[in-house]
């Protein structure tokens, strides 16, 4: 595959991504934990078959290669996962998404303090611009009544830190086997958790179809053209590129559904997506001068 090609496929996975938030509020009822449920059940087949086909065979070997790291990365993604659904549904899909483009620096964190890979310069400096951006979104979200929201979009993104963190701990090159435990386990922890809060899965039919054409369609076709882009276009342009998601979901809201957002978060959205760009084009250069 050309390097033309793989970036078409990264760019189309976060167009597919960007229209989560569409589909999101077409879900009437159903509470975080039975949608978290619904989206993995339709998740979790699609991964499996592609899985399958890759491997020509079982894909029972790919996922046991994961090991513990893909484990751990899966159950990151539970959290992820999870704390993305709530989010969007207590808040607006401008601030859920804008919060979850934090990830890369809570990565980059991590990975200094548990791996002890080193931080560029760079990355610290975009990571106070970031933390000034986040600022601004999350005092706005206090004084609107959105905090527990903005605060799930930061859990969320910990969650996919922990999921790449877990990931380069064993160096491990294929996420998808991962991703594919961290749908099995949503399934298993969101019927636990409704069950225990005394929730039902039996929500209407349109929000388990709505659930599982997401999980189906945007969630896991979004993972295979990012994994399938990912061989060829190199990481620091991955994380640029996978910024389309931040800059279209709020657009597509407000287009199809007139949904606004406050200008403080716009305000923030905007100092964050300079932070993310800034780290991203900084690792870029680095790269090519390497």
């Amino acid at each position: 595959m050309r390097y033309g090609s793989g970036m078409v496929l990264v760019v189309l996975a976060g167009i597919l991504w960007s229209s989560q938030g569409l589909i999101f509020r077409q879900i009437d009822s159903a509470g975080t934990w039975a949608v978290l449920f619904w989206r993995s059940v339709g998740m979790v087949p699609v991964l499996l078959a592609f899985l399958i086909w890759r491997a020509g065979g079982s894909p029972l070997p790919a996922i046991r290669a994961v090991g513990l790291a893909g484990v751990l990365g899966g159950i990151g993604l539970v959290g992820a996962f999870g704390g993305a659904i709530y989010s969007i549904q207590a808040t607006t899909i401008a601030n859920a998404v804008f919060l979850f483009a934090a990830s890369p620096f809570l990565t980059a964190l991590i990975g200094w303090a548990v791996l002890g890979e080193r931080v560029r310069p760079e990355t610290w400096a975009a990571m106070g611009v970031a933390m000034a951006g986040i600022f601004v979104m999350v005092r706005d979200g206090l004084e609107g009544g959105a905090l527990a929201g903005n605060v799930a979009a930061l859990l969320s993104a910990l969650g996919f830190a922990v999921f790449t963190v877990s990931l380069r701990w064993r160096g491990l090159a294929d996420t998808l086997p991962s991703v594919l435990l961290g749908g099995i386990f949503s399934i298993a922890v969101g019927a636990l958790v409704a069950g225990q809060l005394g929730q039902t899965l039996a929500v209407p039919l349109p929000d388990a179809l709505w659930s599982m054409a997401m999980g189906a369609g945007t969630l896991s076709g979004g993972m295979v053209l990012y994994t399938l882009g990912s061989r060829v276009v190199p990481a620091a342009e991955l994380a640029l590129l996978s910024n389309i998601e931040v800059m279209l979901a709020p657009l597509w809201v407000w287009l199809f559904l007139n949904e606004t957002a406050s200008a403080a978060t716009f305000m923030g959205g905007a100092i964050l997506l300079v932070a993310v760009t800034m780290n991203g084009l900084s690792g870029a250069r680095r790269a090519v001068t390497a």
